[in-house]
């Protein structure tokens, strides 16, 4: 049987499995500590590195976290596995790994071509010992590129989910808030709502108001009322016009289950998606977010770390080609990332491991009003993020949701970040904001008394 022990400073270290290992090499975070997995000190945490680092990568097939026999999501991981893509990196451990990441001959080409060949405990596991600037780096070297109404995802753009959410979806309201992240160049990721009320009557209705919106101003855009997919489900049944297919996902078949969700389910809610041939550019039709510690609230979690777990929900989504996928980092309370710090390195482990998997990531740089963060940690992260090659963040009225009670990232944080690092919105939707005239020369927003149009009572 395959043992794993290290020594540190005369210390000897020795961990039951490969799961153990992961867990205890994991980065401290509040949720590990809480589920009874973290390492009990910074010593023990290095023996586990160190161990680590010597692990072949062949060694994540050979012996699954959590067994096939009880997962649908470790079958989907072993059964999707692409031997000829793995072939570049098949013969490097866990620290060779890193260090061909790192190099500077592996660029974007090597890193899409090895994507379907790497499992989420493959990538969970390099994380583990790369520092916050390593994360930084090879993500910035990923590049993943989608289609609906825009582009998404190329090299020098930036895309931001307008998010207009309103506590009793208020139409007028939503509006409002719609029209307002349209005058700061927000909205080419998506118009999403989160319903307050996830029936099939008031999904309907914000379905037919946001198409109503995009159709009137030709908008080249998507929409997405982020209701449960069984609701999506009905509502395409009876009509609505649905662009995008949205589920929050996790990295077991029994934290899937406790969304009331299947692979099986999924693939229904994808299929009838695609049937309604909304894209003009392309048809990758789901929206999926995930959070690290969702396995763990739902005593789903198997005894596997929650960053871990937050990669294998990446296997769930790269099966149905999304167009959007995006971490909502800090959402799920300071139980699982305690403070600024906590969030900031989990932001960028997601980000990292969703691209290198071949995922469209965003990311929701957010905490809740009862966690140890705040505005300044937002900013770092959003920052280094952008830096990283995120695909897209949240624009969120004053950055304050009033209907999910969070923080988060405001239509004004688009602006500072197109200006700091030179990017552009979507091309289709650039040439949209420049024709309304909400942008002119080099993407530079308007004074507001040119935005004549918008300015105007929006038809809803």
């Amino acid at each position: 049987m395959q043992t794993y022990a290290a020594n540190v400073r005369g210390t000897r270290y020795a961990f039951a499995d490969l799961k153990e290992v992961m867990a205890k090499a994991t980065p401290s975070r509040s949720g590990d500590v809480l589920a009874g997995v973290a390492a009990g000190s910074a010593r023990e945490r290095v023996a586990a590195m160190t161990v680590l680092a010597d692990v072949p990568l062949q060694r994540f097939l050979q012996e699954p976290l959590i067994p096939p026999e009880i997962d649908e999501v470790t079958r989907l991981i072993l059964d999707r596995h692409d031997i000829a893509a793995f072939a570049p990196v098949a013969d490097l451990t866990v620290g060779q790994f890193r260090e061909w990441l790192l190099d500077y001959a592996t660029m974007t080409e090597a890193l899409t071509a090895v994507a379907l060949g790497l499992t989420p405990e493959m990538v969970a596991a390099v994380s583990k010992l790369c520092r916050n600037q390593d994360l930084i780096l090879v993500a910035s070297k990923c590049r993943v590129v989608t289609r609906f109404r825009n582009t998404l995802g190329l090299g020098g753009r930036l895309a931001i989910r307008l998010q207009p959410n309103h506590p009793t979806d208020d139409p007028a309201a939503i509006a409002a808030a719609i029209v307002d992240g349209l005058l700061y160049g927000c909205g080419d990721a998506c118009i999403g709502i989160n319903p307050a009320t996830d029936n099939v009557a008031s999904v309907k209705s914000l379905l037919h108001m946001l198409d109503g919106f995009i159709r009137e101003y030709e908008i080249p855009t998507q929409s997405c009322v982020l209701a449960h997919v069984t609701t999506t489900l009905r509502a395409i049944e009876e009509g609505a016009p649905v662009d995008l297919a949205f589920q929050s996902i996790a990295g077991t078949e029994a934290a899937n289950k406790s969304f009331g969700i299947d692979l099986k389910l999924l693939r229904e809610a994808h299929e009838a998606t695609l049937s309604q041939n909304h894209g003009t550019l392309g048809q990758n039709v789901m929206y999926f977010e995930t959070g690290q510690g969702s396995a763990l609230s739902a005593g789903a979690h198997h005894g596997v770390d929650q960053q871990t777990l937050e990669a294998r929900a990446y296997a769930v989504a790269r099966e149905f080609q999304p167009l959007l996928v995006n971490t909502v980092v800090g959402f799920i309370g300071p139980e699982y990332l305690y403070d600024g710090k906590q969030i900031i390195r989990a932001g960028l482990e997601d980000h990292f491991c969703g691209k290198l998997l071949g995922l469209p990531m965003g990311v929701d740089v957010c905490y809740t009003n009862h966690a140890q963060a705040d505005q300044d940690d937002c900013d770092t992260l959003l920052t280094l993020l952008a830096a990283a090659g995120c695909n897209y963040f949240m624009g969120v009225p004053g950055a304050d949701d009033i209907m999910l009670a969070y923080q988060s990232t405001s239509f004004h944080d688009a602006g500072y970040l197109r200006q700091l690092l030179n990017l552009k919105p979507a091309p289709e939707f650039e040439r949209w904001l420049e024709g309304m005239k909400i942008t002119g020369e080099n993407g530079r927003l308007l004074p507001a008394s040119e935005k004549i149009r918008l300015l105007t009572q929006p038809k809803i």
